[in-house]
């Protein structure tokens, strides 16, 4: 089954991307779109943002016990007895299936970093390993019907991320515009840009003719700016020297295109959105377990909160038709 995978990708932790997957999965379903949400990142924060913690103490069991997660799903391809495991999917609401993350994750990183280096030497356990979180993905879709799948992945150019990143069609990259935001977008596109190429050369090299193997185009489609309020401690014009300058960096750094002259934000087409804070409807969000665009007087939406919680579904309704638009993703 082939379903469009959108991984999103930041530059590092605290940019808002484990937010953006929640909230656009929610309004995909809003929408008419079934969406598998599959949580990749160790610290398993959209599984958090999705689960009550008691039921998320089920879904990890404990260590020697079965795991209804990610890790649980690539357990016996970790132990060498056996290829990927009876697949777990968390039905959140009609629309939304959940691939669970799991902080056990993390001790698959020299495992990943070794089948790695194996696929140069045609080995074919080698590429069950690296192509098993894509497979995990198509039979997740396939099992809920859906027809469209999101990474919430790792900040971290490691050797799990890595094998998340080359199950994906497209990339989107939330920025937040600060000091860290040009580097770290520069850092951003010499990472995909190694991992497509160096993916490229292994699959050349894949042995097993009937492996479902991701193609790991990883285009990257667009960011997604997260603008928040300016200090009065923080300088005015190196703020919108920032922003000035990520059009420019993202063409030259993750797109790989020349820039034609000066592009500002507003008219940048690699400008997906530009959302700006809902500070005070996040504990809210938090507290109601819902997103903020659903968010109710009986949640505590009242007076102020109102307004922004109507501008909130506007916002992440057309940054979902854009991105559905530049993934070609059709909608009901």
């Amino acid at each position: 089954m082939n379903v469009p995978i959108l991984a999103f990708f930041g530059n590092r932790n605290g940019v808002g991307t484990t937010s953006l997957v929640y909230h656009l999965a929610c309004m995909y379903a809003d929408l008419g779109v079934n969406v598998i949400a599959a949580d990749f990142d160790p610290q398993a924060t959209l599984t958090g943002m999705f689960l009550q913690d008691d039921r998320l103490e089920k879904l990890w069991g404990d260590e020697r016990g079965s795991r209804n997660t990610v890790y649980g799903a690539l357990r016996p391809l970790l132990d060498g007895t056996g290829d990927i495991a009876a697949l777990h999917v968390e039905d959140i609401e009609p629309g939304i299936g959940l691939l669970v993350g799991d902080p056990a994750l993390s001790s698959a990183e020299d495992e990943f970093s070794n089948r790695w280096r194996e696929c140069l030497d045609r080995k074919p356990r080698a590429f069950r390993f690296l192509s098993a979180l894509g497979r995990i993905l198509r039979l997740a879709a396939e099992k809920n019907s859906a027809s469209l799948a999101l990474i919430d992945a790792s900040p971290l150019p490691g050797a799990f991320n890595r094998a998340a990143l080359v199950t994906a069609d497209h990339v989107v990259v939330p920025i937040t515009p600060d000091v860290h935001s040009l580097p770290g977008l520069r850092s951003l596109g010499w990472t995909l840009n190694r991992w497509r190429s160096e993916w490229r050369e292994r699959r050349d090299c894949n042995p097993i003719r009937d492996l479902d193997i991701s193609n790991g185009s990883m285009r990257p489609i667009g960011y997604a700016l997260l603008r928040h309020a300016i200090r009065l401690d923080r300088p005015v014009m190196e703020y919108a020297r920032w922003l000035d300058l990520i059009p420019k960096v993202y063409r030259e750094a993750v797109v790989g295109e020349a820039p034609d002259g000066d592009v500002r934000i507003e008219d940048d087409p690699y400008c997906l959105a530009t959302l700006h804070a809902f500070r005070m409807l996040t504990p809210l969000t938090r507290e109601a377990r819902k997103p903020m665009f659903r968010l109710k007087p009986a949640d505590g939406a009242i007076g102020g909160h109102a307004p922004l919680v109507q501008d909130s579904w506007r916002a992440f309704r057309d940054l979902a038709r854009t991105v559905a638009a530049r993934a070609d993703i059709a909608l009901p």
